[in-house]
């Protein structure tokens, strides 16, 4: 297959992609640092990145999702070596039997809007506009493919010190506890592929145009307050103050086992001085003010320093900063009613009905 010539994202792009990814990931998704250091360096050498339209490849063309999983803190301490990608993309090739022809994204929110374009630059692949979350999810039974009914399986993990574990069969809750307790006994953080998916189906169960307007939210991020930002993709300002509670507790488990760490952040708002709530989880999830609903996923919840713009992750948000919070519209995949469950409140323990905006992107 020819590679098709697509967006070309250069050095003056980073940022703005970086801006972009960050605010998708609804204060989940990990640093963005990290990977945008890798894409900087990539970039300086000379080499092309560029980001290549679902429609612009042969229906035949197997796409590779790939990314990143795990305790992405840790991935900035241990940082990849690049056999960790080849190796789980050879043992997906090896298994299935059909080599990749192009890579997609499992997340456009946070460090997997940047790292696969790392990653297609060094393995001479393109990367195609769309990923599996249109967002930042926490688990691996929310991505698209899952929710499309397509199931995950088989699954390669490779992670930095080595191992290699292919998944060949299970249902996508299976998967996703069976990634946990890998990564629990080894270095923190894997790269996770995915089959490989025809072109053809990738609009059925992926989520197109999603890197590219991360991109384009990145750039108006960049050149606008947050009133603007907000009035430009049909988002919201929710609250705008000083954080004055943060408090953090262990997550609802299952079986015996515990979830992912909860917590709550307080915003008393400048404007009205009412009190704004925000539940979080891995990312933002909801949102009351004086304890009436105002937000929830799967719309965007966005954390912002007041005074920088830069977004704020959940595990570092900390009393005494001025912040802008803003709902932005989650991608139509998930406000389909055969999908919303599956990012909803009640998907996260959180007894209550969705509230979206009503404008969509």
């Amino acid at each position: 297959m020819g590679q098709a010539v697509g967006v070309q994202i250069g050095l003056a792009d980073v940022p703005a992609l970086e801006r972009g990814v960050s605010l998708l990931g609804s204060g989940g998704g990990g640093d963005t640092v990290t990977a945008t250091a890798l894409l900087l360096s990539r970039l300086a050498a000379g080499h092309r990145t560029a980001l290549t339209p679902v429609g612009e490849l042969s229906g035949d063309a197997r796409v590779v999702p790939i990314g990143v999983i795990g305790a992405t803190a840790v991935f900035a301490e241990k940082l990849p070596s690049g056999a960790e990608f080849r190796a789980a993309l050879a043992a997906i090739e090896r298994w299935t039997g059909h080599r990749a022809d192009a890579l997609v994204s499992i997340e456009v929110g946070g460090l997997n809007g940047v790292v696969p374009l790392v990653v297609g630059g060094q393995l001479g692949l393109p990367v195609v506009d769309a990923d599996l979350s249109g967002r930042g999810v926490p688990r691996l039974d929310q991505l698209s493919v899952a929710a499309a009914g397509k199931g995950l399986t088989p699954v390669v993990l490779a992670e930095p010190g080595g191992q290699v574990l292919v998944l060949a069969e299970g249902t996508s809750i299976e998967v996703e506890r069976t990634a946990r307790a890998f990564l629990a006994g080894s270095g923190g953080w894997a790269v996770l592929a995915l089959a490989p998916i025809p072109a053809s189906e990738l609009p059925k169960c992926a989520i197109p145009g999603t890197m590219g307007a991360a991109l384009s939210l990145g750039r108006q991020a960049l050149s606008a307050d947050a009133e603007e930002l907000a009035a430009a993709t049909g988002g919201r300002v929710l609250g705008l103050g000083r954080v004055v509670e943060v408090s953090r507790r262990p997550g609802p488990g299952e079986h015996g086992r515990t979830g992912f760490a909860r917590g709550s952040a307080t915003v008393r708002d400048h404007r009205s001085q009412s009190l704004l709530r925000l539940e979080m989880e891995n990312e933002y999830l909801f949102a009351m003010r004086d304890g009436e609903p105002v937000a929830s996923t799967p719309d965007v919840l966005a954390v912002l320093d007041h005074r920088t713009g830069v977004p704020i992750l959940c595990d570092v948000i900390r009393r005494g900063v001025e912040v802008t919070v803003l709902q932005l519209p989650a991608a139509g995949f998930w406000t389909d009613p055969r999908r919303l469950q599956v990012l909803a409140p009640r998907a996260y323990g959180i007894d209550c009905d969705p509230v979206l905006l009503e404008v969509r992107r």
